[in-house]
This record gives C-alpha cells, sequence and structure tokens, in this order.
C-alpha cells in the first residue's frame, strides 16, 4: 500500500515594501510598552540595520482586492522606530523595507502577534555576560558597549565582572544548579581557586549558600576598606605596593576589600614609624606608636598640656586698639535707628582680628618636651592621633633637698643621744653612764635645741586628734578634704600632699582588648582630660578646689570617686562582699548594662562561649522555636545569626546580670519584659525557615522572560 504524500510547507514569500505603503495594525497584542524604547531601538535600527524582517498582510477594499497597502500585526515596534527615523530624514519615506508578507489567512492577525512575541525564547543572562566578554574582547571598551546597548557603565561592568566568574561555577549556573544571586556574591573574589573552594565547603549545605554567607568566606582573611589601617594607608599607596582591592559592583560595598592583610599591616607600621619620628624631631624625649593602645596605658604619669604663649608687646598694643575701636564702634552702632552694612562688615573685620588674638595656637614648653613624650595611634576613623605631654615617673624631676648623702641622718638621731655625744658619754635607758650620775644636773649648751622626737610625736598626735575631731563638725570641709586626697592620687599620682591616710587604686583593666574603644571609656577619658587641663601645681591645689562652686566639687569627687570602683570577678580574688556592694550601688543608680548600651555580639560574647551558651542564649530571648532554628548550625554562624536574633532584645549573660534580673531568670521568666511571640520565628532568613519558599526566591532570578533577566543581572 503506498503512502500517503506528506504537505510540503511553503513558506510565506519575503518582500521589499516601501515604507509609505506599511500602516501600524490595530491587531497588534503588544499594548504595554516594556523593554528597550522606541526611541532606543530606532537609534540601534540606525546603526545596524532591521535584523529582523516585518510581518505585513495586504489591506484590502470591499472587492477583496490589494489596495497596494500593507498593515503590520507583528513588528509594530520597529515600524514605529523607523517611522522616528524618517521624521528626522535619516530614512527615506519611500525606502523599501524588508517584509514577510501573509497571504494565506490562514491565522489571525492577532494570532501572528501573539505567536511572534510568545514564541520568542529569552536569551540566558549567562549568555548576555558572555557576550559582553566577547565584545570586550574585541577592542568595545565599557562606555561603547553601554551606549549602543543603552545600559549605563556601571551594568557592563556587573556583566563583565558576573562573566569572570569561575568557569566551573558558571557552568553549574548553566545547570540552573547555582542562583543569579550566588554568582553575584562570587564575583567579589577573581581568585577562580578561592571561589570553587568556598563552593565545596557549602555546596552540601544549603544553609550556607546564602549570598551574604558566600561573601563573609571570601573576605574573611580580608581587611574592609572602612577599617582605621586601610583609610591610614589609603587605597593609592596599597594598590602601589602591589595590593588588590575586592570590589562587590552590585552592592554597597563602602570601597571593597584589602585582599593583602600582611602588607596593609606592614604599610601601616611603616607609615607610623615615619609620623612617629616626625613628632619626636619636634622635641619630645620619647614616642610610642602603635595601631591602638591598651586602655589605661597613661596610668601612672603625669600629663603637662600646651598653652598659648603670651603676647609680645606690639600684639598686645595692637589689641587693645582693635578692642577700644570694636567696642566704640559697637555701642555707637546699638544707638542707631537704622541698618549699616558698612558698619556691620567693618564690625565683623574687627571682632575677626578679635578672635585671631583668641585663638593663637597653643605650644608645649620646651622645658616640659625634655621630659614628656607622646603617643600615636590610630583612631577609628583612620586618622592619625597624638596624645602628647606625658611624663614617666622616672623622668619626673628630683627636689633638690640641700643635704648630702654622708650627712643625711643627722637630724634624724635621737636628742638624748646628741647631748651625751657633747659629753662624751652614753645614755642607756635615759641613764647616764662614763661617771655621770643620774641626778646630777647636765650641763646646757647655749642655744635651744630641738625638741626630742617622742615629745613631738606626743603633741602631734593630740593635735591629730583634735583636728579630727574640728573636722568632723563641719561636714563641707571634710568633703572638701577628702576630695583633695582623691585628686591628688588620681591627678598627681605621686604627690604626698594630703593629711588625709586614703588610698584610691584605679584598675586600668589593660588586658581587655578593644576597651579603649567603648563609649564608656571615651566619655571617661574626656571628662579626666577636661578636670587635668584645669589643675593647678599641686601646691596650689586646696585654694583651687575651696574656690570651685559646690556643683563643681561634687561632680570632681564623684569623676575621682567613680576611678576606684571595681566590679570585676577575678578566679584568684575572691571578694563576695565586694561584688554584692557594686551590685547595690548599680541598683541605688537605677543602672543596668542594656540601658548603658550593651548588646551581645559575636565579639564580646556570642563568639567567645559553646554552642550550648549561645542556644540557651537565644533560648532565654526569643523562645524555644527561635532556638531550634539554630541548634544545627556550625558555630560561626550560629553566633552571626544569634546575635541578629538577640537584637533589641535586652538579654544579657549571667556576669552582666544584677541579683535581681538572677532572680527573675530563676523563677522561669524571661529577662526581657517584652518577650516576643511565635510570630517573630517569621522574621528569620528565608533559608532559616526551611525550604518552603525555595521556588519562589529562583522565580525572582528570572528564567522566564527577558526583562527579568535583565533587571537581575543589573
Amino acid at each position: 500500500m503506498a503512502k500517503s504524500a506528506i504537505k510540503k510547507i511553503a513558506m510565506n514569500p519575503s518582500e521589499n515594501i516601501a515604507y509609505d505603503k506599511l500602516v501600524l495594525s490595530q491587531e497588534n497584542v503588544r499594548r504595554v510598552k516594556d523593554g528597550v524604547t522606541i526611541d532606543q531601538l530606532a537609534e540601534d535600527i540606525g546603526r545596524r540595520k532591521l535584523l529582523q524582517s516585518l510581518n505585513v498582510r495586504p489591506v484590502l477594499d470591499g472587492n477583496g482586492e490589494e489596495t497596494g497597502t500593507f498593515e503590520v500585526p507583528a513588528g509594530g515596534r520597529r515600524y514605529l522606530a523607523l517611522g522616528i527615523l524618517v521624521k528626522q530624514k535619516r530614512l527615506a519615506k519611500n525606502e523599501p523595507i524588508p517584509c514577510i508578507v501573509n497571504r494565506s489567512g490562514t491565522t489571525s492577525a492577532e494570532e501572528d502577534s501573539l505567536a511572534e512575541n510568545v514564541h520568542r525564547e529569552n536569551l540566558h543572562p549567562l549568555d548576555q555576560f558572555r557576550a559582553f566578554k566577547t565584545l570586550n574582547e574585541q577592542g568595545l571598551d565599557v562606555e561603547e558597549i553601554a551606549a549602543r546597548f543603552f545600559v549605563s557603565a556601571a551594568t557592563v561592568k556587573q556583566r563583565l565582572k558576573l562573566a569572570s566568574v569561575s568557569p566551573k561555577l558558571l557552568e553549574l549556573y548553566e545547570q540552573d544548579e547555582i542562583r543569579l544571586e550566588q554568582i553575584i556574591a562570587f564575583s567579589i573574589s577573581d581568585d577562580h581557586a578561592r571561589q570553587e573552594q568556598v563552593w565545596e565547603r557549602i555546596s552540601n549545605n544549603s544553609n550556607m549558600q546564602e549570598p551574604y554567607y558566600i561573601r563573609r568566606l571570601l573576605t574573611e582573611t580580608t581587611v574592609r576598606a572602612d577599617d582605621r589601617r586601610a583609610v591610614y594607608v589609603g587605597t593609592e599607596a596599597y594598590e602601589a605596593a602591589g595590593g588588590i582591592i575586592l570590589r562587590d559592583l552590585f552592592e554597597q560595598d563602602s570601597g571593597g576589600w584589602f585582599q593583602d592583610a600582611a602588607l596593609l599591616e606592614q604599610l601601616v607600621f611603616d607609615k607610623l614609624k615615619m609620623d612617629a619620628e616626625a613628632v619626636r624631631a619636634d622635641g619630645w624625649k620619647w614616642v610610642e606608636a602603635a595601631i591602638s593602645f591598651p586602655y589605661g596605658h597613661t596610668s601612672g604619669m603625669r600629663r603637662v598640656y600646651a598653652e598659648q604663649p603670651e603676647m609680645s608687646a606690639e600684639e598686645t598694643a595692637r589689641y587693645d586698639t582693635v578692642k577700644a575701636e570694636y567696642d566704640a564702634l559697637d555701642a555707637r552702632y546699638a544707638e542707631m535707628e537704622e541698618a549699616d552694612q558698612e558698619i556691620e562688615d567693618k564690625l565683623d573685620q574687627l571682632g575677626a582680628e578679635l578672635d585671631g588674638f583668641s585663638d593663637r595656637p597653643h605650644v608645649y614648653d620646651p622645658t616640659h618636651k625634655t621630659i614628656a613624650g607622646a603617643f600615636v595611634t590610630l583612631g577609628a576613623n583612620g586618622q592619625l592621633q597624638i596624645e602628647a605631654g606625658f611624663v614617666r615617673p622616672e623622668d619626673e624631676p628630683r627636689v633638690e633637698t640641700g643635704e648630702d648623702d654622708e650627712g643625711g641622718d643627722g637630724e634624724d638621731r635621737d636628742a638624748s643621744q646628741s647631748e651625751v655625744d657633747s659629753g662624751n658619754g652614753v645614755v642607756v635607758n635615759g641613764r647616764s653612764v662614763n661617771g655621770t650620775s643620774d641626778g646630777a644636773e647636765e650641763p646646757e649648751d647655749e642655744g635651744i635645741k630641738p625638741l626630742p622626737d617622742r615629745l613631738v610625736f606626743d603633741l602631734t598626735a593630740q593635735k591629730t586628734l583634735a583636728l579630727r575631731n574640728a573636722l568632723a563638725s563641719d561636714v563641707d570641709i571634710a568633703f572638701v578634704a577628702v576630695l583633695h586626697a582623691l585628686v591628688l592620687q588620681v591627678f598627681f599620682r605621686f604627690a604626698k600632699d594630703s593629711c588625709l591616710e586614703i588610698s584610691l587604686t584605679s584598675n586600668s583593666f589593660g588586658q581587655v582588648q578593644d576597651l579603649a574603644e567603648t563609649q564608656w571609656a571615651k566619655e571617661i577619658a574626656e571628662r579626666h582630660e577636661a578636670w587635668d587641663r584645669d589643675m593647678p601645681d599641686s601646691d596650689k591645689l586646696w585654694d583651687f578646689l575651696l574656690g570651685l562652686d559646690e556643683a563643681s566639687r561634687k561632680a570632681l569627687f564623684a569623676h575621682c570617686a567613680s576611678l576606684s570602683l571595681n566590679a570585676v570577678v577575678e578566679p584568684w580574688n575572691r571578694r563576695p562582699g565586694a561584688l554584692a556592694h557594686a551590685d547595690a550601688v548599680a541598683a541605688t543608680l537605677q543602672f543596668d548594662m542594656v540601658t548603658a548600651g550593651w548588646e551581645p555580639t559575636v565579639d564580646n560574647y556570642l563568639g567567645r562561649v559553646t554552642k550550648a551558651r549561645i542556644v540557651q542564649a537565644v533560648r532565654e530571648a526569643r523562645g524555644e522555636d527561635s532556638a531550634q532554628l539554630i541548634d544545627h548550625m556550625k558555630k560561626d554562624l550560629m553566633a552571626r545569626e544569634a546575635a541578629r536574633l538577640l537584637e533589641g532584645s535586652n538579654w544579657l549573660p549571667e556576669p552582666l546580670r544584677l541579683d535581681i534580673d538572677d532572680a527573675v531568670a530563676d523563677a522561669g521568666e524571661t529577662v526581657t519584659d517584652d518577650k516576643p511571640d511565635d510570630g517573630d520565628a517569621a522574621e528569620l532568613p528565608a533559608f532559616l525557615a526551611g525550604d518552603a519558599d525555595q521556588s519562589t526566591d529562583e522565580s525572582t532570578v528570572g528564567i522566564g522572560n527577558e526583562a527579568d533577566h535583565l533587571q537581575a543581572a543589573e
């Protein structure tokens, strides 16, 4: 039996039709503007001509005959773009346009328009990235590519960056095993081996495949560009030394990451050394330089400050002249009823000159520099900080007593011994030996001898008791006396000018890393320096304190007393009573560490305890549901997520709680009053909440249409 012949498909013919014989069909299904604008499409056609013919149908008259005009149901955007070129006189009205003419009538115009748009397969983003890379390799720079495809130069750089990711990872992306946002995260680094190493580490754990975690792994050995070391050295010096900066072209990266941390450290030390030498050349006895110093590094040192130099005779005369002129003009202007711009300008000029006298630069006494030194370090903003004027105890000037070493003990000898020596005798228990009888009168030398030491001791003991009694009756003076003793120890260190036997111990806790960077340490240092600048010499301190108003005396007293407070728990120094007293002081002050601004972070707590402790903290603060969401994680990721969960929870570890907090915790209640309900678990990242939303996340990357791809890539 013969097979029936298969009917062959006949293509619609292609014809060149003059543009003025074409009209836009009203059956075109595209109504909403999308993608490249008509103006941009016109520019592209003007550069490379038409890449795709128009789909047209002849317009028939009432008898079904062709009128010579053709409508365009598919390709309407190209038709409109050609119209723009005609209006710009860049294209002739009768220019032949390549068209596919459909005369079969087997499908409607609407169906053809819909089919042209629906059956189009969008370009995969990876193909676009690679195409941009090819154009770049062919010699087109970023700006030229951007101009030709009507995107920003930043977009081109992003797509070129994505094309430079490890080919192995791009192949996985092509196979939909890696998402676009993950490829974006990998593009931070240019090290293909490192990219592949990170993927191997996280590929079997879906919880570790989030873009932020990929970025963290790729940059964990780097230094952020906003780190004080990086700011201090600068990008130009670092790159000139051969350093590489990693950049994230898709998110705000604050300048990126300095890849070579060791090189950066060396550049910091070299620059610090040069800056320290420049400071020492100014005349200081010593200079110490470091990236940072521990809190309390100046403990035990006296500080001297720069002061404004006295004005010369010429400057004083000029100041008096300007001040007199300013006062006279100001008084005259105050009596005027109308404003006078000329007088106002003159007053501004004179005022600026007077300010110049007041703002003369402060300078250090050269004699102070010969015994004092300076600390050179980096501030949190990366700027050089110089703390000058510190005098070490061993550099303090020695006070001359006028006594030579050999005879220095002559005044300490007992008066009775002096009397015996003068009579060539020996005194034992008050009795004379060597022929002098006990009852005989001793001959007196001419002049009054010093009182015996014992007598002086007895008399001054009586004076002390009487003075104690008098001081106890005057609370205000007693307050000043205690304050005087504290100030001497806090600001003058080695001065022994107080009659009160009160000692103050202030531990600097220099072994605690980054303690100096806390807000509390900075506030204490600023307050201490402000008082230190006002301090007179130690011998004038008593009069200075008496001259202070009551509020200032109390503020100074509180500052000095606060420096002696110690609530540190030390295993070798058991002092439960003192720690209980610290809690009592805190309760009286209505103080707690939450109000003071403490929050658990990876650095200050979560990264320094066990996983069990981390889970316990989240359980206490956020409940069992939140704790179960992180208990399966590795420690570094667990600590990071716990820090996020604990934000705003008011949770404190046991050493920071007061007794009242422990009582609440023991009763089975949470530390915070506003315990969140179960809805808080919904605030977790999608990858912590399970895989239910996985498909939704992938759909946003865009495999379905060109616009989605372009948006995701940009």
